[in-house]
């Protein structure tokens, strides 16, 4: 039975294992845990990598200058290789006199008494944590770990595996979170910064073949030139904090759809035609959506189709919005396109449509255009 004393300690340990999420803190907090609970002079937990040695070695009781003399992190062989590989405990009055013992660097401190454990979890082998050197009264004749000393370190033991997995899941959802933070992000250089850049880069030659007969004119086009290189850059920002695009906040989704068409119709030689009926204002994350939904076809429709029409209709339906942008350019194979895995705006549509429990077609064929319709619900 473990003293009151003992039971405090088990249970400050416990919950000292469990207060933290990135892996290294854990390994580091189950083994200076394990070393106080059971009063060893060292204590160590290596996790395994799959080439022979440790992907982690984190030690307790030995100083940071004893460590780096210490040298390269240990292989596994020996006991450690015995709880690693078999699974088993083990507990050794004297590590030394064991047949498995293969010595170790000239500066390692000395190790007698022994006692390991495998942190396993479902029958898979999270680690190894061991102890050395009880630290026990002399006099009494008495010293070395004991049999409850093995069961208080397989509670431990246990534990530990639950606190780990925990701090491996956390930490795999975080890398899966920033995985989709970049794809978010991706997506938006995509479809908002490149269609901006687009329209600013038509609009620059427009300006630069109206210099010498238009001199007016070209220089309203200069200075759209200078508005969208600003929207551009507030675009960029946007995708890089998580804002709503900046035209949505300021004038809303209606005007921003009837300026890019304006902008677009303006710079390119194709009749670019914008309509509403009856849009009622939507949640942000839809307005955000058919927005860029819009872009990326236009952009697609201006720069790969070579259409010589597009136009695009917003209309309510219910208490949502159909989107339709439709376009006389040369048209695709859309389950062609589906099985090569290309087009990346093509993907980042369904995304977007299906981000917001929208739905999203694309009816297209070679020679024929293409039409692109959305639908979102309402709030």
């Amino acid at each position: 039975m473990v003293p009151r004393t003992g039971l405090a300690a088990v249970s400050a340990a416990l919950l000292a294992m469990n207060r933290h999420l990135q892996v290294r803190d854990v390994l580091q907090t189950i083994v200076a845990s394990a070393r106080h609970v059971l009063d060893a002079e060292y204590a160590a937990l290596g996790v395994p990598d799959d080439h022979g040695g440790f992907a982690q070695f984190v030690v307790d009781g030995v100083s940071d200058e004893q460590w780096r003399a210490i040298g390269p992190l240990p292989r596994q062989h020996g006991i450690l290789a015995a709880m690693l590989h078999e699974g088993t405990p083990q507990r050794l009055a004297d590590v030394r006199d064991d047949p498995r013992f293969e010595g170790w660097p000239a500066r390692h401190p000395p190790l007698a008494d022994f006692l390991g454990m495998p942190i396993t979890d479902d029958g898979e082998i999270l680690g190894a944590l061991f102890l050395a050197n009880k630290r026990c009264p002399r006099a009494s004749g008495e010293c070395g770990f004991t049999a409850a000393d093995e069961d208080l370190l397989y509670v431990l033991a246990e534990h530990a595996a639950l606190a780990l997995t925990n701090a491996r899941l956390h930490e795999r959802s975080r890398e899966l979170t920033i995985a989709g933070e970049r794809a978010r992000i991706a997506h938006e250089l995509h479809d908002a910064v490149s269609q901006k850049l687009f329209s600013l880069r038509l609009t620059a030659q427009a300006a630069a073949a109206l210099v010498d007969r238009d001199p007016d004119r070209a220089k309203a086009e200069l200075h759209e030139v200078a508005r969208l290189a600003a929207d551009a850059s507030d675009e960029l920002r946007a995708a890089v904090v998580e804002l709503r695009p900046a035209a949505l906040d300021e004038d809303g989704l209606v005007a921003a759809l009837r300026s890019q068409a304006q902008v677009l119709d303006r710079a390119h030689s194709a009749r670019v035609t914008f309509a509403c009926d009856g849009v009622r204002a939507l949640p942000s994350a839809q307005e955000e959506a058919l927005l860029r939904v819009a872009q990326e076809a236009l952009h697609n429709a201006l720069r790969h189709a070579a259409a010589r029409t597009v136009a695009v209709t917003l209309a309510r339906s219910g208490t949502g919005a159909v989107l339709r942008v439709a376009d006389d350019g040369a048209g695709f194979d859309p389950t062609a396109v589906r099985r090569a895995g290309r087009h990346l705006g093509l993907v980042s549509m369904r995304d977007r449509a299906g981000g917001v429990g929208g739905r999203l077609t694309v009816d297209s064929a070679p020679g024929a255009g293409t039409t692109i319709e959305m639908e979102v619900p309402g709030g």
